[in-house]
């Protein structure tokens, strides 16, 4: 009798996100203060079960990894999509879907618009009448400096919109000589630069639209009319351009906890476009406009996910702040799991939250 009374106790403390089980109440009480779970996160379509990031989805199901839910995997293998990781009511609704949510068809009408690509030295941006902040795409290329070779130039950037059109589109001279052109990976030539716009130039043109009016200090995320910026490994390519732009308004796919490894590290692009987009890219000279165009694409699909609503979705909303507050533990030990996830939020924004303007 006092097994199944301790069995049934067990089954109790059990998170109603990760399915974690806690042999006492309280200790399922700590793990919600900590785990931030919320509706922002990953989520298994068969068994409901909330994950850290999409890599840890794609092992559950049985994409990747060495040990998955195989009862999920069953069913994902039949129905699911491998790149959103949706599932469907039968494989014939997979089938139709998938041939949709694979871009590869659309990469090769990408590849050819890059083989006539010009170059745009005006920030324009046509669509004045877009709806929410204006969203834009950077990458740039880079050369090497300095006696080795080895230190970062900006030689290339391109900048497009959410419908990748290029807006900005440049070579760039460095502030320093170039000791290494990387030719193999760049496509960049010494005659290329020689008339190029000078870095100062271009920093100041980047800064200008990305501000779009409003000065530094003033930016904020929301009713604002600077532009959220897309890229992957932002922080490197704004050091190297010595553009200053508020973290708020930055969507680096590096850095995005949902597609991070499930060891908190960084994916690179052309792993994160073939896993999510359904394409290889990189596979020569690398273009900065097709790096803006995946990172668009990721962005894209990452904001257009369906995700309840809430008020305040952030645990670092002030309203939010006292959910898990010490003093309320005892009245937190009488809730069930699912009002403790109720409760909970998540530590990271969402990019849902940018169609929500």
């Amino acid at each position: 009798m006092d097994n199944r009374n301790e069995s049934s106790e067990t089954l109790r403390n059990k998170c109603a996100a990760c399915f974690r089980q806690f042999n006492r109440m309280e200790h399922l009480v700590e793990h919600m203060k900590i785990s931030f779970h919320s509706v922002h996160e990953p989520m298994c379509g068969v068994c409901k079960k909330h994950c850290r990031s999409f890599e840890s989805l794609r092992e559950h199901v049985g994409l990747m990894g060495q040990l998955p839910k195989l009862e999920c995997k069953s069913i994902f293998t039949s129905r699911g999509c491998r790149f959103c990781l949706a599932i469907f009511d039968s494989p014939n609704a997979r089938r139709v879907h998938q041939e949709r949510c694979q871009l590869s068809a659309v990469h090769s009408g990408l590849l050819a618009r890059m083989a006539n690509l010009g170059f745009r030295d005006n920030l324009i941006i046509d669509n004045v009448y877009a709806r929410g902040p204006q969203v834009v795409a950077l990458a740039c290329k880079m050369v090497g400096g300095g006696s080795d070779g080895s230190h970062d130039l900006c030689a290339r950037v391109c900048i497009i919109d959410e419908n990748e059109n290029i807006i900005f589109h440049s070579y760039v001279k460095p502030p320093i000589p170039v000791t290494n052109y990387r030719y193999e990976t760049t496509g960049i030539r010494p005659e290329y630069l020689r008339d190029a716009m000078q870095q100062r130039q271009v920093q100041k043109k980047i800064q200008d639209f990305l501000c779009n009016g409003e000065p530094m200090w003033k930016i904020r995320p929301k009713g604002g009319k600077a532009r959220i910026l897309v890229g992957h490994g932002l922080d490197h390519d704004l050091d190297r351009l010595e553009v200053e732009y508020p973290a708020v308004m930055i969507r680096d796919t590096a850095k995005y906890p949902p597609l991070m490894k499930t060891s908190k590290l960084s994916n690179s692009l052309k792993y994160l476009t073939q896993a999510y987009l359904g394409y290889d890219m990189q596979t020569g000279i690398q273009d900065p406009y097709e790096e803006c165009v995946a990172t668009m694409r990721l962005y894209m699909r990452m904001r257009s996910q369906s995700h309840m609503i809430e008020d305040y979705p952030l645990a670092s909303d002030p309203q939010n702040r006292n959910n898990f507050a010490p003093r309320r533990q005892n009245e937190l030990e009488k809730m069930s799991p699912e009002e403790l996830l109720a409760i909970s939020r998540s530590d990271y924004y969402c990019w849902c939250l940018d169609s929500r303007d």
